[in-house]
């Protein structure tokens, strides 16, 4: 059954009724051909799901009755951020949605050093839209039961201080997987945390971070880790965080 994340204003819990809009009413009537007293699935804001009968159907809304409250556990049991260095091309599409799929809970995005794209305020705003869809899409897919946040290009002093209450603070750094060692950070940090707790990791661009970028991040208290013993692309590396997360705790 296809879910829909719905913005608060739009549920009357009191008649327990929502109402449906935007682009998702076109893809209910235009695109899932979905015809009244079909059934659907929507998301409150507050994680509330919702099995819905629609009602009517309009141009530019569509009303649902709630026909019962559903209770699932899609979410990790951990609040992942990854921090990603913008990188080359459309590398950033494939990390956002599969990222989402893979349970990230928010987004933070990084004009690094070595960094080979450089994004305008105009090319950011264009950008942003379309990979908040791109999120909101991937997020329905998987069951999701909340959008992940994205938020706009930040600098290394707004991302350690944005970051500065995270449980867990990580640097994915290529480096640490070139050296003659068995032993294996980022295993034994995922086994000292609990449930409920936040993680946020670095990841860095094509070129791999700079050393003072690394120095800064110590400083910060953010821990170098690697990434098994290969060196990874930037667009893989938080797939690894991710399904190493969800292996260690799901």
């Amino acid at each position: 059954m296809q879910r829909y994340f719905v913005e608060e204003a739009n549920w009357n819990l009191e008649t327990n009724e929502l109402t449906i809009t935007g682009d998702d009413v076109h893809h209910i009537s235009r695109v899932m051909r979905n015809k009244e007293s079909d059934e659907v699935i929507c998301i409150h804001p507050d994680k509330t799901i919702a099995k819905c009968k629609i009602k009517i159907i309009e141009d530019d809304l569509i009303q649902c009755s709630i026909v019962s409250i559903e209770s699932n556990q899609y979410e990790l049991p951990v609040h992942v951020s990854i921090i990603q260095s913008l990188p080359k091309g459309d590398k950033l599409d494939l990390i956002l949605q599969k990222g989402t799929e893979l349970g990230a809970s928010s987004f933070y995005l990084y004009q690094a050093e070595r960094s080979i794209v450089k994004w305008d305020k105009k090319k950011t705003i264009k950008r942003m839209t379309r990979f908040e869809k791109i999120i909101k899409e991937a997020a329905e897919q998987s069951y999701r039961e909340m959008i992940p946040v994205l938020n706009n290009p930040a600098n290394l002093v707004e991302l350690i201080e944005a970051t500065k209450d995270y449980h867990l603070k990580l640097i994915a750094y290529e480096e640490e997987a070139k050296k003659d060692d068995t032993s294996n950070r980022f295993k034994e940090e995922l086994q000292n945390i609990n449930a409920h707790e936040k993680v946020a990791i670095f990841i860095g661009p094509e070129g791999g971070f700079t050393t003072n970028e690394i120095k800064v991040l110590k400083e910060a208290n953010f821990i170098p880790v690697k990434l098994g013993n290969r060196i990874l692309r930037t667009e893989t590396a938080s797939f690894y965080v991710l399904s190493s997360i969800s292996y260690q705790f799901e």
